[in-house]
């Protein structure tokens, strides 16, 4: 069976990696790179391992929040549709098992806020997963006098944390924001589409989705 630890060490991949967030820099974008695709697939590992479902699913989750991004190659629209089709053909050389290549395609094909549905578990943790990476190191622009709504969301994200409760009934994604570079309205302006698919996938997983920002409950 393939591994996450196969997947993160092909060399070909880390190359995929690497040129789908040189294409994201080109227009601006925030870091999509390694910092970003391995917390995506450890937090979505997190969410599952809690929840109690087997290693196997864990390790799908792993390897579907590793290659989520690989779509911004092509373009950063319908990024998730095209690297859901660059991934079946690189799990298909893999020899992946084909059951498993898609419950890792389906997950990827539905991780964007534009068309995403947390159809399983695996996408509705990578769903999670991605959404909450939001850190003033993603920032690319070193000029805070010409920060766009983007970079002033995520420059004034000091501190995010994702936890599930003691429970096992709520995800709770938690942001300290310094007010001097955004606000929390600005924060919804730009993702509350987000938000709303975080709020989806926590139920598909039996779990209530919460956001506090600097100690505010908000949804």
């Amino acid at each position: 069976m393939l591994t996450y630890e196969e997947v993160k060490n092909s060399e070909a991949i880390k190359t995929y990696i690497t040129r789908a967030d040189e294409s994201l820099a080109a227009p601006g974008f925030t870091e999509h790179s390694f910092a970003h695709v391995v917390y995506a697939a450890e937090k979505a590992g997190y969410i599952l391992t809690v929840l109690g479902y087997d290693d196997r699913t864990v390790e799908l989750a792993k390897i579907a929040g590793y290659l989520h991004d690989i779509g911004n190659l092509v373009n950063r629209k319908e990024h998730s549709q095209s690297g859901a089709v660059m991934a079946w053909s690189i799990l298909n050389d893999m020899k992946c098992d084909p059951g498993e290549m898609a419950t890792i395609v389906t997950a990827i094909g539905n991780h964007d806020e534009g068309s995403g549905v947390p159809v399983n578990a695996v996408a509705a943790a990578l769903i999670l997963a991605d959404k909450a990476d939001v850190r003033w190191t993603r920032v690319r622009n070193q000029d805070i006098s010409t920060f766009d709504i983007h970079d002033r969301v995520n420059y004034s994200v000091k501190k995010s944390s994702l936890q599930i409760s003691e429970d096992k009934t709520q995800i709770i994604l938690e942001l300290t924001i310094d007010n001097q570079f955004g606000s929390v309205m600005d924060y919804f302006e730009i993702f509350m589409g987000r938000m709303l698919l975080c709020r989806k996938a926590a139920e598909r997983l039996g779990l209530q989705f919460k956001l506090i920002i600097n100690g505010q409950p908000l949804i």
